[in-house]
């Protein structure tokens, strides 16, 4: 926990002015403010106000910049941190305090019941995702298969939703994330009602070890094919076992390249957000897993020609990740060398779910196209 920060200082300018709130103190400020407040930064970016009600805290932010601790104003219970924001972002952030995890209780718009999200106001609308609260319960596909994998071990729960009746296999990697922080059921079956995603049955797989799982390996797939889609295929509902869309963040995307180039009968199709293609076997240096070759096990393996003309691939990535973007363009160009039908997209976001999900929902539709 950061140390308490000093009182402003009694001379100081009030900050509060210039989001269009009184200062703190006044009877009415605790109910007027919706936070992250925004005013424009001189350098075309944006300044965001953060609130905290209570003892001393920071505000953490997912994978985009360090924690930043909050300022008491003139000894009053309000906590404040102005922060430069780029244009174009749309980030996870939460509130620490007293060893505990928050979400921002004057945010309406959350990630779980400990996270929030804030988008700048340049930052693309996400017309499929509704605003999900601290307090809510997402909706759970009725479908469940209890899996105990002989090749990967242990148990896990698999949920299984249709889309518009179901159809072809869409197998999301990071399952849980996608229906307890993100309401990924919502969001596809609002983009099918609206025309602009086909009939197709959700798969939400749960990684138990995911730097083991989704590592370039290939013991999960041989699981996925012989194991999982058989169960899929007995659960009653509608899917299409015989073909299969993959999607996958972060190291859940560098696997599903790795089956579509590796498993070719099985995967024809991805959908992958920030890609972790920095990834070699025994490469990383763990102090900075990013500086090792352009592209990583992946271009290393596409550089020996694959016919990946079977494959239909939606990249996207951030556009703050700036480290990440010279391995995912090098991997995006050797597919589309290698015959594969490549999409590209730039995310206004970090390395962050909050970011990806647009690009999920969109990419995956134009996948199964």
């Amino acid at each position: 926990m950061t140390a308490a920060q000093p009182d402003a200082t009694t001379g100081a300018r009030s900050p509060f002015a210039a989001y269009g709130l009184p200062e703190p103190g006044d009877g009415d400020f605790w109910s007027a403010p919706r936070t992250p407040a925004m005013a424009p930064a001189g350098d075309g970016g944006w300044s965001a106000l953060f609130l905290w009600r209570g003892p001393a805290a920071e505000v953490e932010f997912e994978s985009w910049s360090d924690p930043v601790p909050l300022r008491r104003w003139r000894g009053t219970d309000c906590w404040y941190a102005e922060v430069r924001m780029p244009p174009r972002l749309r980030v996870t952030y939460r509130f620490l305090s007293g060893g505990e995890a928050y979400a921002d209780p004057f945010n309406p718009v959350g990630a779980g019941g400990e996270r929030s999200i804030a988008a700048t106001p340049d930052a693309p609308e996400q017309p499929h995702w509704p605003a999900v609260g601290a307090d809510d319960v997402l909706p759970l596909p009725r479908t469940r298969i209890r899996w105990a994998s002989e090749r990967l071990g242990g148990r896990r729960t698999v949920r299984v939703h249709p889309v518009g009746g179901g159809g072809p296999v869409v197998l999301l990697l990071d399952g849980d994330d996608w229906l307890h922080l993100h309401p990924a059921t919502t969001a596809f079956d609002l983009a099918f009602s609206r025309g602009e995603m086909p009939p197709a049955t959700l798969v939400f797989l749960p990684a138990r070890d995911r730097e083991t799982e989704y590592a370039a390996r290939p013991e999960l797939w041989e699981a996925v094919r012989d194991e999982l889609l058989p169960l899929v295929a007995e659960c009653g509902v509608t899917a299409d076992t015989g073909r299969l869309v993959v999607a996958g963040q972060s190291l859940g995307g560098l696997s599903a390249l790795y089956a579509a180039l590796e498993f070719p009968e099985l995967v024809s199709r991805v959908a992958c957000q920030s890609a972790s293609v920095w990834w070699a076997p025994g490469a990383p240096d763990p102090a900075d897993p990013l500086g090792g070759p352009v592209g990583g096990a992946i271009a290393a393996r596409l550089s020996e020609e694959p016919d990946l003309s079977h494959l239909r691939c939606a990249f996207d990535v951030g556009e703050h990740e700036t480290r990440m973007l010279p391995h995912c363009e090098r991997v995006e160009s050797l597919t589309e060398k290698a015959g594969a039908t490549v999409r590209v997209s730039r995310s206004a976001a970090g390395h962050d779910r909050a970011g990806w999900r647009h690009a999920l929902v969109r990419d995956v539709a134009w996948a199964l196209a």
